[in-house]
C-alpha cells in the first residue's frame, strides 16, 4: 500500500524514512521475530531502552497510570522501568484503544509462531492485550492505522474503511493516504495526518475535510472529546482546543518520533508523550517543554 511521505526540514532530514513511519505505517517484515523476553529490563540511563525499534503504536491509561507500546514484537507495558510483555508476539501495525478498560483493537502481521493468518485483519482484546480474538477480514487486511469512535472503529489498509462493530466494513469518502488516524471513544470526530494537510472527520470518518488553516502534522492524538494534540514533520507541537480546527503551537519534541499518544491535563494543557528512536518522552504542561518518563 502506498505510504505517506512528508516534506523535513529540519537537520534530521537524512533518516526521514525512519521517522515518517507513525502508529504502524512502516516497513517493517511480514511476520514478526519470536521477540524477547517477557520482562525486559530497561537501560537505567533516563529515556533509553525501549523494548523495540520499531514502535507502532503508544497508548496511555489517564486512570491506571499505564503506558502500552505496540510494536514489531508484541505490546508491552512500560509504565515503570521494566518493560513486560503482554501477550503473544505479532507485529502490532495498527493498535488503538476503546472506550471500556482493557480493551484494544489491532492488527498486522502474525508472529513467528503464531498460527494466525497472514495478515491478521483486526482483532480484538478484551483482558488488556493477553489475548486477542480475531474479530474480521482475517488474510485481507493489515489495518496500518486504527482509530475508535463513538460509532465504532475507522481504519485504513490501502482503502480508508469504517465499522460500527469491527466485523462488517463500509468504504469511506476520502482520497487520501493517512498516515496518522486520530480519534476518542466519546466524540466521532476523527483526525488523518497528510502530507497535504490535515483532514478531519465529524461523522466517525464517513465524509472527510481538508483544514486548510491546520499545520501539516504528521502525529495526532485526542487527549479529551475536544482536545487534540499534533505534531509536525520537525517535531514542533500543536494543541487544539475545538477537536482539530484551530490549531496554536506550544513548543518542540526532539529526536526521531515514531508515536505519541496524549491525556487531559491542567487548565487546557494535556500530557503528550511521545515514543522516540531514544526512549519516552512526556510532556505535562501542553508541549512545551519534555523531560525523559523514567526521570521522575
Amino acid at each position: 500500500m502506498p505510504t505517506p511521505t512528508f516534506t523535513q526540514p529540519r537537520a534530521i532530514a537524512a533518516t526521514t524514512a525512519a521517522i515518517i513511519l507513525t502508529l504502524g505505517i512502516s516497513a517493517c517484515s511480514s511476520t514478526a521475530s519470536s521477540g524477547p523476553s517477557p520482562t525486559i529490563s530497561m537501560s537505567a540511563e533516563p529515556g533509553k531502552g525501549l523494548p523495540s525499534t520499531h514502535v507502532h503504536g503508544l497508548s496511555v491509561n489517564s486512570e491506571t497510570g499505564q503506558i502500552l507500546l505496540a510494536t514489531h514484537e508484541g505490546l508491552f507495558d512500560v509504565s515503570k522501568n521494566t518493560a513486560v510483555k503482554i501477550g503473544p508476539t505479532n507485529d502490532l501495525m495498527g493498535f488503538t484503544a476503546a472506550m471500556d478498560q482493557g480493551v484494544f483493537y489491532a492488527s498486522g502481521h502474525p508472529g513467528q509462531d503464531s498460527d494466525l493468518p497472514n495478515p491478521v485483519g483486526l482483532l480484538r482484546s478484551t483482558d488488556g492485550g493477553v489475548t486477542w480474538e480475531q474479530l474480521s477480514r482475517q488474510g485481507e487486511s493489515d489495518f496500518h492505522t486504527l482509530a475508535t469512535t463513538k460509532s465504532g472503529i475507522v481504519a485504513y489498509d490501502g482503502t480508508l474503511q469504517t465499522s460500527t462493530d469491527g466485523k462488517s466494513w463500509q468504504t469511506a469518502t476520502a482520497g487520501f493516504v493517512p498516515a496518522v488516524l486520530a480519534g476518542n471513544p466519546y466524540s466521532d470526530t476523527v483526525l488523518a495526518t497528510t502530507p497535504q494537510g490535515l483532514q478531519r472527520s465529524a461523522d466517525a470518518g464517513k465524509t472527510w475535510a481538508l483544514n486548510v488553516g491546520a499545520p501539516v502534522l504528521q502525529f495526532a492524538a485526542f487527549a479529551t472529546a475536544t482536545e487534540a494534540v499534533g505534531v509536525t514533520p520537525d517535531g514542533t507541537v500543536y494543541i487544539s482546543s475545538d477537536a482539530g480546527t484551530v490549531w496554536n503551537k506550544t513548543g518542540t519534541i526532539d529526536g526521531e518520533i515514531q508515536a505519541i499518544a496524549a491525556s487531559e491535563g491542567a487548565e487546557g494543557r494535556p500530557w503528550i508523550w511521545a515514543a522516540t528512536t531514544t526512549g519516552l518522552a512526556v510532556s505535562t504542561d501542553g508541549g512545551v517543554t519534555f523531560r525523559p518518563a523514567d526521570a521522575d
